[in-house]
């Protein structure tokens, strides 16, 4: 069985997972240009309250070319999870090649102001994961 293109990690009492789709009539291959949407879920597995504060994306193309993003928040919002809440959004990635990988953390803080990390395992942009959905 193959193995999947998306990604389902915990950190923390933090899941997240993630799932990408090409689009097609977004993209111009012969200019050398693919569009990914993707999702992620954010799921609050644990007890106690956390804030996403900032995010870190790294983004490698076909010829291993790397790109890092930076950020506050995500799609201009700060989640705030109270135990078993859930956060999802949609977001877009271009590349320059026809797949790629994106990976990455979001930094989360908690009430009492502890910060800690949360890992985004790494999910593929594949034109051929047209199906790819996370799990309801």
């Amino acid at each position: 069985m193959p193995k999947s293109p998306n990604s389902d990690t915990l950190t923390q009492e933090i899941r997240i997972q993630a799932a990408a789709q090409y689009l097609p009539q977004e993209s111009d291959p012969d200019g050398n240009k693919y569009f990914y949407v993707y999702r992620i879920r954010m799921v609050n597995e644990g007890q106690r309250r956390a804030r996403l504060l900032s995010r870190h994306w790294v983004i490698l193309d076909a010829n291993n070319q790397r790109e890092d993003v930076i950020g506050e928040g995500v799609v201009g919002q700060h989640p705030n999870l109270g135990p078993g809440e859930i956060f999802e959004y949609r977001s877009y990635c271009p590349l320059r090649t026809e797949w790629g990988t994106m990976e990455g953390t979001y930094t989360f803080a908690r009430d009492s102001g502890e910060s800690f990390e949360v890992r985004i395992g790494r999910f593929f942009l594949v034109p051929t994961a047209k199906n790819s959905v996370i799990p309801e």
